[in-house]
């Protein structure tokens, strides 16, 4: 999860697009939808995960910074604000994806989510109209992402029953 400011920016640039007719994420009405990174997923957030997740709380909170937009096609249309993939970044996700890799089956897993295939981002619009986002004048319609980001807490979404769990640091 973002900072306050980051998520409050990237809240604004869902509005904006919103505004403008654009697939944006402030149509995703649930009350789980926030500004996010994710860092993997899996079919099964189980008690040896949990706990190598666990872990992996206690570096947050961690800076990075936002670089730019950037257009994924991939099978859906998305716009994000890319995030620098920096060292400590890196590490970072590469636990992440140990920890859920470790114990669920390799078919279950996302291969973008795998290291050296990971863009870290951060989504303001998706559709599954391809090229939705092409040719518009995006960057003129949205606030500059913020210089200054913290990821700060790291939490677990289940996509059956809508449950978000906060993965606290073991002490």
């Amino acid at each position: 999860m973002l900072d306050e400011a980051a998520d409050l920016a990237v809240r604004e640039a869902w509005r904006r697009l919103a505004e403008a007719g654009l697939p944006s994420q402030a149509r995703h009405r649930s009350p789980t939808n926030s500004p996010h990174l994710t860092l993997a997923a899996c079919a099964e957030l189980t008690a040896p995960i949990r706990w190598e997740l666990a872990q992996v709380a206690a570096a947050l909170p961690l800076p990075v910074r936002f670089t730019g937009l950037v257009r994924f096609e991939r099978p859906t249309s998305v716009l994000a604000w890319a995030l620098d993939l920096d060292p400590v970044l890196v590490r970072l996700h590469r636990r992440v994806w140990e920890a859920v890799a470790s114990d669920s089956p390799p078919e279950t897993l996302n291969p973008f989510h795998e290291p050296g295939r990971w863009s870290p981002h951060v989504t303001l619009g998706r559709t599954r109209r391809a090229g939705a986002f092409a040719g518009r004048r995006i960057p003129e319609l949205l606030p500059m992402p913020p210089l200054s980001v913290r990821l700060t807490t790291l939490r677990s979404y289940d996509t059956e029953t809508g449950a978000l769990e906060l993965l606290e640091p073991r002490s």
